[in-house]
């Protein structure tokens, strides 16, 4: 079934490119009634977002497809600890560092735009949004993670996500939380040795 889908977005995009970058071209040139400064800004407009499109599309190449190149292996996520209460069970925080955040605004492809589109007629799980929002978050909580870090910190407490619609087919993402600093067991040892001695 895949397949089949695949095929159907590839006729869609081919027919929509051949409309825009060869058959408007082709009618800006052969009717008459147009004068030529409006048919050089017609021209321009198409040659400019030709030029967006295949930049944007060689950007894209440097990652692999339907991969954040913000999403970090586990072997590779920092060892800080995530937690939505603000504090932990037998752990005391020493230490608040202050906010630590990761923000990302992530699209789908205009062929996995269409296909989601599409489901909504027979209606379901739009699976290519659900995959979006979920690579999304994890690259969120990766900067997130690497912020904490940078701060010094041992975990991240009180985390919230907050998403917002930017346009169809796009999210943005904020992940958030209180990054803080344990109290380490050598300081416990130490405050019950000077509180024994008293």
């Amino acid at each position: 079934m895949k397949i089949v889908q695949y095929t159907a977005v590839a006729a869609f995009i081919l027919g929509l490119i051949t409309i825009v970058f060869v058959g408007i071209p082709w009618y800006i040139h052969h009717d008459p009634m147009l004068p030529w400064w409006l048919k050089t800004a017609l021209y321009l407009i198409l040659v400019g977002i030709l030029v967006v499109l295949l930049t944007v599309m060689m950007e894209q190449r440097k990652v692999a497809p339907g991969v954040l190149e913000d999403v970090l292996p586990d072997e590779e996520r920092p060892a800080v600890f995530l937690n939505n209460m603000s504090e932990v069970p037998g752990r005391e925080v020493s230490e608040t560092l202050g906010l630590a955040k990761g923000h990302i605004i992530f699209a789908v492809s205009l062929g996995k735009d269409l296909s989601a589109l599409m489901r909504l007629i027979p209606g379901g799980e739009l699976v290519e949004y659900t995959d979006m929002m979920g690579q999304a978050r994890e690259a969120a909580i990766d900067r997130m993670l690497l912020e904490a870090q940078d701060l010094g910190a041992d975990a991240v407490l009180n985390v919230r996500f907050v998403t917002t619609s930017v346009v169809t087919g796009a999210a943005e993402l904020l992940a958030y939380g209180t990054a803080v600093r344990f109290r380490s067991s050598a300081d416990d040892e130490s405050q019950r040795t000077a509180s024994a001695s008293r």
